[in-house]
């Protein structure tokens, strides 16, 4: 039986734990060893790490800080950036990650999510599909850190990669990334109808009001968030937090 996971995800650049807004302005908040030490210690239901630096400079992935922080957790792991191949993501999952997350790599190269997908399996396949608003206020998808746009359509999308047998499909939204203002429901009320595999939605979340809309609405989903996990108070001082049992019970409770 699916049931909706708190996830904190973190991003790396250049070997550094950083958090961007809008996919801009990184702010250095810490080692991210030290964070994965810290959520070891909180029972966090899984941990999403995407290194932004290898997707934006054409890097491959960094497999020296992959193993590193692969044997330092003691929860599931899921892993995204500069995967463009099959060896890659072999590598990372016999290394002891969960999931691979694929981003720019579904729009270049959509045949490799299949290929990917029939090898390690639907269940540690997943897609990161990163939308952002036109002017007109289309939802349009984007790589390259929000710098390229995609010509596929997302609805579109989303149901070609379920067809490659993708097993989870991320949704994040570049304008409210690390705005800490709400999940964009209108943006999961227009994909909602289409997703028929397990769904997480990250980009926005401030408070734990937040996660619950997002369950209580959508539920059992993937609630993802950065900044939430990593800022507290209105000046954002880097503290790395995860709710409590009890407000997890409030979160996922009807």
């Amino acid at each position: 039986m699916l049931r909706s996971r708190l996830i904190p995800c973190l991003l790396i650049q250049d070997g550094q734990l950083t958090k961007t807004v809008k996919f801009n302005d990184g702010k250095y908040v810490g080692d991210p060893l030290n964070a994965v030490k810290i959520f070891n210690e909180k029972y966090v239901d899984e941990l999403m790490i995407i290194d932004i630096s290898a997707t934006e400079k054409g890097l491959e992935p960094n497999f020296n800080l992959i193993q590193k922080l692969a044997d330092e957790s003691r929860m599931p792991l899921s892993y995204g950036g500069g995967v463009k191949s099959l060896s890659h993501a072999n590598k990372i999952i016999g290394m002891g990650f969960e999931k691979i997350c694929i981003s720019s790599a579904l729009i270049e190269d959509p045949h490799l999510v299949k290929v990917i997908s029939k090898s390690i399996g639907s269940q540690s396949t997943v897609v990161v599909i990163d939308v952002k608003k036109s002017l007109f206020g289309k939802y349009e998808i984007v790589t390259n850190r929000g710098k390229k746009k995609s010509k596929m359509e997302l609805i579109e999308c989303i149901n070609q990669m379920q067809d490659y047998g993708i097993g989870e499909i991320i949704i994040n939204s570049v304008d409210c990334d690390g705005v800490m203002a709400g999940y964009d429901l209108n943006l999961v009320n227009k994909i909602y109808p289409h997703v028929r595999k397990p769904m997480t939605i990250l980009g926005g979340a401030g408070s734990v009001d937040d996660f619950k809309k997002l369950n209580h609405s959508y539920g059992p989903c993937g609630i993802a968030a950065g900044s939430y996990f990593v800022f507290k108070g209105k000046f954002k001082a880097v503290l790395i937090n995860y709710p409590s049992i009890e407000e997890r019970k409030s979160i996922f409770e009807k």
